[in-house]
């Protein structure tokens, strides 16, 4: 996997979840942006890394929801 490629992805998860602006599911995110299982995992670790993405697990059993974090930085 190219590292360029994998920022596309995210950018895409972002922009997804930023005009959603909502918690999402795997599938839900998979089928708005077309990214396959593979793409969309590289695209939340890169967004998870950059500290941009909450992962909400629900207890059930069921696949966690994705949302955006909200990050400010005053200073």
């Amino acid at each position: 996997m190219d590292a360029n490629k994998i920022g596309e992805w995210a950018g895409i998860v972002w922009r997804l979840l930023s005009k959603e602006n909502r918690e999402m599911t795997f599938e839900e995110v998979m089928k708005a942006t077309g990214l396959d299982e593979r793409q969309l995992a590289g695209a939340i670790g890169w967004l998870a890394r950059e500290d941009k993405i909450i992962f909400n697990a629900p207890h059930d059993g069921k696949l966690a929801n994705l949302s955006l974090m909200l990050n400010l930085y005053i200073g």
